[in-house]
């Protein structure tokens, strides 16, 4: 059995482009944390993958997906090999996305190692009601 399951984040905006037999591709790169650390012990390493989606899951990523925005992806590993210009073979391991989904809701991004801006900037008289409230604002 083939398959992967991945959440992290985008580190760039999906690549998105039609192929000459005018199929949709987007090509993701999406960080992935290996393990948690605690403050003091630095941070986490983090492993690098390509991901590749098709057709309408490429346009879902074109349309709705950003560098930063945290998903899930889940679909199988693949490895390809090419020849380079210079004359090298290169070999390239992807993931060959089934399924994207968001793994937070919009708007919500962490801001790891600051604040939120959103909350403590306006005194809470004064927030949007869409806007998340902290445990900490609630009067019981």
């Amino acid at each position: 059995m083939n398959k992967v399951i991945l959440s992290g984040n985008l580190v760039a905006d999906p690549e998105v482009r039609t192929t000459p037999s005018d199929k949709t591709v987007a090509t993701l790169r999406i960080a992935v944390r290996r393990g948690w650390k605690r403050a003091e012990e630095g941070q986490p390493d983090s492993d690098f993958f390509n991901v590749v989606a098709w057709e309408k899951l490429a346009e879902f990523c074109r349309n709705y997906l950003m560098k930063g925005s945290k998903i899930l992806v889940e679909g199988r590993l693949q490895t390809r090999s090419y020849d380079a210009k210079d004359g090298s073979k290169r070999y390239v391991t992807e993931v060959i996305a089934s399924e994207i989904e968001f793994a937070s809701s919009k708007g919500s991004r962490s801001n790891e190692g600051g604040s939120d801006e959103r909350n403590e900037s306006k005194p809470a008289a004064n927030r949007n009601e869409s806007e998340p409230v902290e445990d900490v604002d609630i009067p019981f």
